[in-house]
């Protein structure tokens, strides 16, 4: 088998999905795609998307036999990471700060690159970071 070449999806979890679609797509200003209910909202970011479930209604069985998604979720707190150039955090954090939103922390890795940390409305990790983080790219548009 070849290795997956890159990640489609990202699922976090929040039981206020209200708060989340403010967060996501307003804060953020991610594309919403679609929201079924009090089930789950989803995003485009990218290439890839991002899907916010309420874990009380993604672990019931789905209602249409035409989509038989399995079941799941998770309750606590989760983990993303969006990319962003160096002048991409410098706008990023002065949102955020406008917006009134705790900066967690905020470093560079020993490595090289930049990683801002926040937490969204349900307690989830959110981090900003230079790509090169992890060894992709090395521009720093500093």
């Amino acid at each position: 088998m070849k290795a997956p070449g890159h990640v489609l999806e990202t699922a976090l979890y929040a039981d206020d999905l209200d708060a989340a679609e403010r967060f996501y797509g307003g804060l953020l200003g991610l594309e919403k795609v679609t929201r079924m209910g009090d089930r789950h909202v989803f995003f485009r970011c990218g290439q890839g998307m991002v899907l916010i479930f309420n874990p009380d209604e993604s672990v019931k069985p789905p209602h249409n036999p035409a989509m038989p998604v399995p079941v799941h979720g998770t309750r606590g707190e989760g983990h993303i990471c969006f990319g962003a150039t160096a002048d991409e955090l410098r706008s990023i954090e002065k949102a955020l700060l406008d917006a009134d939103i705790a900066i967690e922390a905020d470093f560079e890795w020993p490595g090289g690159g930049r990683s801002i940390y926040i937490r969204d409305p349900a307690g989830n990790s959110i981090e900003f970071a230079e790509p090169r983080i992890w060894g992709f790219g090395t521009e720093t548009d500093d």
